[in-house]
């Protein structure tokens, strides 16, 4: 073992012991959320910060995330006593996965992942990939062009934030590669097009959870309203989203980059390395012999095929599958709008609202695969039992990814347990002035979001504090709407550049990019432009200054500071 290895992990050992050693004093019965809060209060935050720190001290996102699981179940199984702790916290981390996995919602997701790794292996093995790549090539003249090509897809799979991570990835690399433009600058562009556009689009698997948040939370106020309306009336609001999304095209249009990522783009601009030495990127050895056989005729359609297979028999699936779950409900109302009027886009919207998006993805990505064996059975490019194969290799290649996000949502579910959010919330939302209310729900967001690493939990967190506060405080319209905007955004931001993050992990998989290196040269970009959000966009809004003023200026302030502070990525 080298100097810098041991380093690492007396370091990691020395961390684990420093944060958990204080959490042995308060040995007691694990109550509720609330009473767990009160009791560890700011040792609630060991869980997440031991995962994050280790994260960054070892580069080992599977050990990094085990130890802040086990962290958390050793402080919640306390009660028999320090050395029984030990026992009786594995045994609760082994229950925290299982439950993970059982979870329906979960192993949809986890499902998902395997078939679109085996879609994109099938696709690999046809030259549908390498086709694009060579079509898109000839397009991309340059960076320019390479990083827009990619934003531009990131928008096209708006509607589900991991079907984003998981397919962009895979068909630009090869083009990124070619244009000499780091993984980790790819897997920035991929994780930045995912959960911001799926947030704020009219219609995605988000829609339907940010409309129920916001419906409960003015009935709990004993109002009755039109929920998607308010949630539409919340998107310019979104200012993390909007700018984060033209940030990526100044990047790219101004060829300028500041803090880790200048580093990284100018190492891969100048000599050819689009990973950092000693980079481990997350895509498994399995994956890396799915080139097409030699004498094989590159075709673009035969990854246009399985790919828009998969984007609009997802679209279908939400439609049918929300209608059946809405027809075997008992809303009268929409039973009669679905039935009366299935075709409209306030159907169409609520019966996606309605769907197991993470089921239907699965579905629609395992439908995609069968078709893309046909196309190349059809075409003589490989056998049946080939085909199976390629696709099982591909699957196989993905199971890191799902053992990943396994921890990551068992990590979430200790983190709730033990009150972290609770403790948060309590500690930041005292007095608060009417103007500033935006920018503390935003930044709390962040926080819990960025600790917990799922922006969905924080939404649902927030959401029922911040809009009757907020309520309290000023009932008016525009003044709700950016309150429950600065929730959605926060919660977002959090989640967008946190290392324990779901959509973390998968854009680091689809780059092909260490997961480390990823978040490392992220983190600056995105705390810029949330610093800009805060700053140009929630803070004005408070004080009554338009949205329509707030945006360009926002977005002005974002270019300057890429103009000042950016400084040009240097070509060979």
């Amino acid at each position: 073992m080298d100097r810098s290895r041991k380093m690492a992990l007396v370091s990691s050992v020395s961390l684990l012991i420093t944060l958990a050693v204080p959490a042995l004093l308060l040995a007691g019965d694990a109550g509720s959320v609330e009473a767990n809060a009160e009791k560890f209060k700011i040792l609630t935050l060991i869980p997440p910060i031991v995962a994050i720190a280790l994260a960054f001290v070892t580069r080992n996102v599977v050990l990094s995330l085990f130890a802040g699981i086990f962290s958390g179940t050793f402080m919640l199984s306390l009660e028999g006593g320090v050395v029984a702790a030990f026992q009786d916290g594995f045994i609760q981390l082994n229950h925290e996965v299982l439950n993970s996995l059982a979870d329906p919602w979960n192993a949809g997701i986890v499902l998902q992942c395997l078939a679109i790794g085996g879609l994109i292996a099938l696709v690999s093995k046809m030259g549908g990939a390498k086709a694009i790549a060579e079509a898109l090539a000839k397009k991309a003249t340059g960076a320019t062009s390479a990083q827009m090509y990619a934003w531009f897809m990131g928008l096209l799979i708006f509607f589900d934030d991991y079907a984003n991570s998981l397919t962009v990835g895979p068909i630009m690399r090869p083009v990124t590669d070619r244009m000499k433009i780091s993984r980790e600058k790819l897997a920035f562009i991929i994780d930045a097009t995912a959960a911001p556009i799926a947030g704020i689009a009219l219609i995605s698997t988000w829609v339907a959870y940010e409309i129920g948040l916001i419906k409960d939370g003015y009935a709990g106020l004993g109002l009755d309203t039109n929920a998607y309306g308010i949630f539409v009336g919340t998107i310019p609001f979104r200012f993390y989203n909007i700018l984060i999304l033209i940030f990526i095209v100044a990047t790219a249009v101004m060829l300028r980059e500041f803090g880790p990522m200048l580093t990284a783009e100018r190492r891969a601009r100048t000599t050819g390395k689009v990973l950092a030495d000693g980079a481990k990127p997350m895509v498994a050895a399995e994956s890396t012999g799915l080139e097409p056989d030699e004498g094989v005729t590159l075709r673009v359609w035969n990854a246009i095929i399985p790919i828009m297979t998969l984007i609009l028999g997802a679209f279908v699936g939400f439609y049918f599958n929300g209608r059946g779950a809405i027809l075997g409900g008992e809303d009268a109302a929409l039973v009669q709008l679905l039935t009366d009027t299935p075709a409209t886009f306030t159907a169409i919207r609520e019966a996606f609202g309605a769907s197991d998006a993470s089921i239907v993805l699965f579905e629609a990505a395992l439908f995609a695969g069968i078709v893309a064996m046909v196309l190349g059975v059809s075409q003589k490019i490989f056998s049946i039992e080939t085909a199976v194969d390629t696709w099982v290799q591909g699957v196989k290649s993905l199971v890191i990814t799902g053992l990943i996000l396994l921890l990551a949502w068992s990590l979430s579910s200790v983190i709730k347990q033990l009150g972290t959010a609770t403790y948060l919330v309590s500690v930041l939302s005292d007095s608060i002035p009417p103007f500033s209310l935006p920018a503390i729900i935003f930044i709390l967001g962040s926080l819990i979001s960025f600790a917990t690493g799922t922006s969905y939990g924080t939404m649902g967190i927030l959401m029922p504090l911040a809009i009757p506060l907020a309520y309290a405080i000023n009932p008016e319209s525009g003044y709700m709407l950016m309150n429950i905007g600065a929730v959605l955004t926060g919660a977002i931001f959090g989640d967008h550049c946190s290392p324990i993050s779901d959509t973390t992990i998968l854009s680091s998989m689809g780059a092909a990019c260490d997961h480390i290196d990823h978040t490392r040269t992220q983190l600056a970009y995105a705390v810029v432009v949330a610093l800009v959000t805060v700053v140009f966009g929630y803070i004005p809004a408070g004080l009554g200054v338009p949205v329509i003023i707030i945006l360009p200026v926002a977005i002005a302030a974002l270019i300057a500071i890429l103009f000042f502070f950016g400084k040009p990525v240097e070509e060979s």
